[in-house]
């Protein structure tokens, strides 16, 4: 269609990082915490480096996590019962909803290498039955293209559907690239949308921004569009690159996110710190 939104480079950045005590690592913002209603639905992303330890046994309530494996092994264990091992690739999803609890390890001595999205959930979610899925790469539909590939891991796109199941709207994928690729994702055109660069060297949208590893950039899209009509984005790799875009229907909630919890007023906070201490959560998860 000749009529579909152009999406460009909004704003981009890159990651700064810092080296954490034992047994963290490091960690870095790709998206900052204070920066929500920028990036609604989205709140926050970190890109962390652990060692075992560090994300032992701990309490969510009232969003979603999406976890994706950069490198190493991320073992996961939950309140349910579930438990899995996720490698390069991979990735978890989980919904906190009215109450979770997890932990997410790194396996033996490998140093995991993550980036963990926190989704939000609308109020009338916020209550549902904690549940969580991993999402192996292999099981992931591939689109090939010339000279590269797009991974759909969650929605719609290119007429593939990705395995994760989300209770918003969203989609996640995985763009490789060869040196000198070009390729126009589409997505849904009212998608608030970001990347991340992952490896490599691209120039993105209608003016062509260049962005290299450990670059980010929020895609300008139509706020009063609909999620039947596309929109393009434009990508060409300078270099072997790899990329992964988020997109997703803001829920426009004012929300209140205090620790491990975010709720949408801090009297529901406050509410979340009462039912964990009092066992509401379940049992550990280890």
């Amino acid at each position: 269609m000749g009529n579909d939104f152009k999406r460009s480079v909004k704003k981009k950045w890159y990651v700064g990082y810092q080296e954490m005590s034992f047994p963290a690592v490091q960690k870095g913002w790709v998206l900052p915490p204070d920066s929500w209603r920028e990036f609604d639905p989205f709140i926050l992303m970190a890109e962390d480096w652990f060692k075992r330890g560090a994300f032992s046994d701990h309490p969510h309530r009232g969003f979603q996590t999406i976890t994706y494996v950069i490198d190493g092994r991320l073992e996961h264990t939950d309140n349910k019962g579930g438990h899995g091992i996720l490698e390069t690739g991979d990735v978890q999803y989980m919904n906190a909803g009215s109450g979770a609890r997890h932990a997410e390890e790194a396996v033996d001595d490998d140093i995991a290498h993550t980036l963990q999205l926190w989704l939000n959930l609308p109020a009338k979610l916020k209550g549902t039955e904690a549940s969580y899925q991993d999402v192996y790469s292999e099981d992931c539909p591939a689109v090939p293209f010339e000279g590269g590939a797009l991974k759909v891991y969650a929605g719609n796109l290119h007429g593939v559907t990705g395995p994760m199941n989300p209770l918003v709207s969203i989609t996640l994928s995985e763009i490789s690239l060869t040196e000198g690729a070009e390729f126009t994702l589409k997505l849904p055109e009212n998608h608030n949308a970001f990347l991340y660069v992952l490896s490599g060297d691209v120039n993105l949208g209608t003016e062509q921004d260049n962005l290299k590893k450990t670059g980010a950039a929020h895609l300008t899209y139509n706020e009063e569009g609909s999620e039947d009509m596309e929109s393009e984005l434009l990508i060409k790799a300078e270099s072997r690159s790899k990329i992964l875009v988020y997109s997703g229907l803001p829920i426009r909630e004012e929300i209140v996110a205090h620790g491990p919890f975010v709720m949408n007023t801090m009297e529901e906070i406050q509410q979340a710190v009462r039912d964990f201490n009092a066992g509401k959560f379940g049992p550990s998860s280890q």
